[in-house]
């Protein structure tokens, strides 16, 4: 296990780094937010940026693979691991997320303990 904050599986690099060779720009990474909203509460999002801000953002790497994360959405995430799986019916980046204390079938919302 590496110092990361969160784990970023080889599947999910091989990934990152096919899909930013597919948009033909180095420059890019991929984000990863949790946004408030979903049917568990908060859910997560997956996009490209092209910036890091060194205040607010946190970069994970593995293999050449850049994900970038901001340090909110990093303390719903702490501990989590970003994996990237295929099947016949699906296709696309999990997180498993030690911090949620339920989710909904569609796999992208969750819900956390509140602090008492």
């Amino acid at each position: 296990m590496s110092d990361n904050p969160l784990n970023l599986t080889e599947a999910a690099a091989r990934r990152i780094n096919k899909v930013v060779a597919g948009e033909k720009n180095p420059a890019l990474m991929v984000r990863l937010e949790v946004a408030g909203g979903g049917c568990s509460g908060y859910s997560y999002k997956f996009g490209f940026d092209s910036k890091l801000d060194p205040a607010e953002d946190v970069l994970i790497t593995r293999d050449g693979a850049k994900l970038v994360v901001d340090k909110t959405s990093l303390e719903l995430l702490k501990g989590s691991e970003v994996d990237y799986g295929e099947s016949l019916m699906e296709a696309g980046f999990r997180v498993v997320n030690p911090n949620a204390v339920s989710s909904c079938g569609c796999g992208t919302s969750f819900s956390v303990a509140q602090e008492k």
